[in-house]
């Protein structure tokens, strides 16, 4: 993947390290935990094109293996749990849903300066641009699309109790929590006029439907981009980033999935996507109803009417933005394209007006 923000470093006296990092306090605690990580001086660089968690691509004993960890400041409650990743992606290792192999996590703040986690590095690509997406062929691309959704299918057919994860998360009032979680969350990140935003939260919060799919592990943030993929042949190699993945109603993620798909691959309001200007119809991909069937054909879920997840995708998604914005202007931000991520709020809440509306 193209990773114009990358930084080589090493433990080396007078290397540069990629920002959030700290190698020397890690090859000390991988000594400690993992000898045979610890073999040699580590390299890393900073794995660029997330929004939210920072990934980073160790070289350490010969082998390559990424470290996840918050961003910088103004880490809002109950975001960025590395713990929840780590142990989801442990859980699911022996299920049809393909996952990095978890190797380690450290709850202890002192050693990077938040808690991470350790997983092994897979072969794939994270497709989010035009410039990888459009030398495609359509059929690699409806292929990919449909890998994408028949990979989350597998995700909701697995049994949270066979895997470790029956109290992973609080299926009752799951859509309710979700609107009262991110209506706190916009409160944490609020810095400047948010106009609609405050309707769009009380429309959803009177209209939360009864969630009759709850109980199933859901990813929390669903996409194209969080998975690595490849395209000769088309397969889903694995799916990340798992921070906001919990027990709760799939139809959230579709919901969330389809306000990526057609709201901002797809929309005449979004101009110039810096989320992934690669997804959606417009780059050539399958419609979101077509994602939509493939996923029906291949669940037992109850896809009815989407209109109130997408108005809530449309909000979480408009709050993490918010949030993003924040901490692009207190310079907490690392990589590109931070200075057009709060230019995406407003469309965002546009569209889950319309769509909370619906009938």
């Amino acid at each position: 993947m193209t990773d114009p923000a990358a930084v080589d470093a090493s433990t080396a006296s007078g290397a540069a390290v990629p920002k959030g990092l700290d190698l020397d306090r890690l090859a000390a605690y991988l000594g400690a935990r993992r000898p045979e990580l610890a073999a040699g001086p580590l390299r890393a660089r900073l794995i660029a094109g997330g929004k939210s968690n920072l990934t980073y691509l160790l070289r350490c004993a010969g082998r390559e293996v990424v470290l996840r960890r918050p961003p910088l400041g103004h880490v809002l409650a109950t975001a960025h749990d590395m713990g929840r990743e780590h142990r989801v992606i442990s859980a699911l290792a022996p299920t049809a849903v393909p996952v990095p192999e978890a190797l380690l996590f450290c709850p202890d703040a002192d050693v990077i300066g938040a808690p991470f986690y350790l997983m092994e590095r897979v072969d794939g690509e994270v497709l989010r641009s035009r410039s990888q997406t459009d030398p495609l062929t359509d059929g690699q691309r409806r292929d990919l699309a449909m890998a994408m959704m028949d990979t989350l299918a597998a995700l909701h057919t697995v049994d949270p109790a066979e895997v470790g994860l029956a109290d992973f998360g609080r299926p009752e009032g799951f859509l309710g929590r979700q609107v009262r979680r991110w209506a706190a969350q916009l409160e944490a990140s609020r810095s400047r006029p948010l106009p609609g935003v405050d309707e769009l939260r009380d429309a959803l919060a009177a209209s939360v439907p009864e969630g009759a799919n709850a109980g199933r592990v859901v990813h929390g943030d669903y996409r194209l981009d969080n998975l690595l993929a490849t395209v000769d042949p088309v397969a889903v190699r694995a799916v990340l980033d798992w921070e906001m993945a919990t027990l709760g109603d799939p139809l959230a993620d579709l919901g969330l999935l389809l306000t990526y798909w057609d709201v901002l691959g797809d929309s005449d309001e979004v101009v110039g996507n810096p989320v992934a200007d690669g997804l959606g119809p417009r780059a050539g991909f399958p419609t979101g109803g077509e994602l939509i069937e493939r996923y029906a054909g291949r669940s037992d879920v109850d896809v009815g009417p989407l209109h109130w997840h997408v108005a809530l995708g449309c909000f979480k998604l408009a709050v993490i933005c918010e949030g993003i914005h924040y901490r692009h202007t207190l310079g907490q931000t690392l990589g590109g394209g931070f200075d057009r991520i709060g230019a995406l709020v407003a469309p965002l809440v546009a569209h889950g007006l319309r769509a909370v509306r619906e009938k």
